[in-house]
């Protein structure tokens, strides 16, 4: 472990004034110890995580603050074991089904009292995946978007919109097809690509909840609500919509087909924006649109995968975990962490300033505004592992053989009988 007292030197210059401003709600100097695990071990987020300590150390010159950042892999397999024993006072995680197995083993704290209030409003697009039980379990510091981002220059040849709408999203499909052109590009090679298309349809034709207790193992994969998702996605199965021969592709060696503009949009995380602007497509050739509503009933909610910390149960210093758990949140600290030069993705304070970057405007202001249904962490986060890989098999060999539906679901059904025990 290390103390990061008087270390650091200015890996981010100019954001002591955070010292001041990041704590306006009264909060006294903190005295004592405060110990930190992370699994932020890549360079640049290892810089946000020893940025924080610092200006944090700033901010309560009397705090021990004791940094032990763990690989990220590596990490995984050992949380339960420094949870249980020896435990940090803060600890990072993932937000909603991730963290239940350590809720449900009581090793969690429950902090819902700092959620009141001023927290719940600033974080309501993220307070449904922080919540099990009817309590908070922890706060995120990060997420990213997902949704449709398309050839709007092949959209403006069509005289397509973006489609607010299920039946203008299957209009906009056929126009696409009828022009020679695939509606979309995807790599199911490794099966979780898959498992966007299954989120989302899912999540429009049954809500938020629905997905969260299906991936929870309490919904049966025969039930007729299930059988509605995969009713809606084998229209556009039927159609043709998605590329040929997707389960030979990376995702990523699925792009050229929507750079070469044999294909018109793809379903995917913020992350493939990077690589579409390196293969030639640029602001006035690619934009976003949120997957459009399918069950007028239904709130909208997003896949926006959720970087979080907790505040272990077996912790030695509280009050001054929840201290550190609150600046995390603040709409300026949030606004530094996720800035182009830091984390590069989206704050989840929706008082916080986002990076001048298209994309990543479009993605806060739909997470903040417009995903009143709640926020998933994608399937293979909120399923278990075990679930996670029949199923995203059985999503993949759907999109290749629609009509074995049936003998699908019964597989995915008898793999949760035994799975969740």
């Amino acid at each position: 472990m290390m103390s990061l007292k008087s270390k650091m030197l200015a890996v981010f210059a100019g954001t002591t004034m955070l010292a001041g401003s990041a704590f306006a709600d009264g909060h006294s100097k903190l005295s004592g110890d405060l110990v930190i695990f992370s699994d932020m071990s890549n360079p640049a987020p290892r810089a946000v995580m020893e940025g924080m300590v610092e200006r944090f150390e700033e901010m309560h010159p009397d705090l021990n603050i004791q940094l032990t950042v763990i690989d990220r892999e590596a990490y995984k397999t050992q949380i339960r074991n420094f949870l249980t024993a020896d435990a940090p006072d803060v600890a990072n995680w993932y937000a909603a089904n991730r963290m239940r197995p350590y809720v449900d083993a009581g090793l969690f704290e429950d902090v819902s009292d700092i959620w009141e209030g001023t927290m719940s409003e600033e974080l309501a697009s993220t307070k449904g995946a922080m919540t099990l039980d009817g309590k908070q379990w922890g706060v995120p510091y990060t997420y990213y978007q997902w949704g449709v981002y398309y050839r709007k220059d092949i959209y403006e040849e069509l005289g397509l919109s973006e489609p607010t709408n299920w039946e203008e999203f299957k209009a906009n499909c056929q126009a696409v097809i009828d022009s020679g052109k695939k509606c979309f590009t995807l790599g199911s090679k490794f099966l979780w690509t898959a498992a966007g298309w299954f989120d989302y349809l899912n999540m429009r034709t049954n809500g938020y909840q629905f997905h969260a207790d299906l991936t929870g193992g309490k919904i049966e994969w025969t039930d007729e609500r299930v059988k509605a998702t995969f009713a809606n996605w084998k229209e556009l199965l039927d159609m043709g919509a998605f590329i040929d021969d997707h389960t030979a592709y990376s995702w990523q060696e699925s792009l050229p087909f929507m750079t070469n503009g044999d294909a018109a949009a793809i379903l995917k995380g913020n992350f493939a924006v990077a690589p579409l602007r390196e293969a030639g497509l640029d602001d006035s050739k690619l934009d976003f649109h949120q997957f459009p509503a399918i069950n007028g009933d239904v709130e909208l909610a997003e896949d926006a995968p959720t970087d979080t910390f907790h505040i272990p149960a077996n912790a030695q210093n509280k009050d001054n975990a929840k201290a550190f758990l609150k600046f995390v949140t603040s709409a300026e600290n949030q606004t530094l962490i996720n800035a182009g030069d830091a984390l590069g993705q989206l704050p989840v304070n929706n008082k916080s300033s986002v990076d001048d970057d298209k994309f990543l405007q479009e993605g806060f202001d739909m997470l903040s505004n417009n995903s009143t249904g709640g926020v998933a962490q994608f399937f293979d986060r909120d399923a278990p592992a075990e679930m996670a890989k029949v199923a995203m098999e059985g999503f993949q060999e759907f999109m290749v053989k629609p009509d074995e539906l049936d003998r699908i679901l019964g597989k995915l059904e008898r793999a949760r009988g035994r799975i969740y025990k």
